[in-house]
């Protein structure tokens, strides 16, 4: 049996207006990660990330780096528990 976590990550740098949200969704369904992400009004950007502790903490690895446009400069991460209530990856907006 696969061990699955749950992750609650927030970046900081220049993640936004550089597609990091569409690569953050393509790389998620690539390797089979559920949750959600979104852009945050203090110009961070937020994710949550369910899956297999490897799948999860390769997308993590991944975020570290960005898309090509992104520089990061700080992710902080909050590991919680899998709670499998995710069917997908989207974007999310802020209303």
């Amino acid at each position: 049996m696969v061990d699955e976590i749950r992750a609650r990550v927030l970046i900081s740098g220049r993640v936004q207006g550089v597609f990091f949200r569409e690569k953050t969704r393509g790389m998620a369904k690539k390797i089979g990660v559920t949750g959600w992400v979104k852009n945050l009004s203090d110009g961070r950007v937020e994710a949550v990330f369910e899956g297999s502790k490897k799948s999860v903490e390769k997308i993590i690895n991944w975020a570290k780096r960005g898309p090509i446009l992104a520089k990061i400069e700080s992710i902080d991460i909050e590991w919680q528990e899998y709670k499998g209530e995710f069917a997908d990856f989207e974007i999310r907006y802020e209303i």
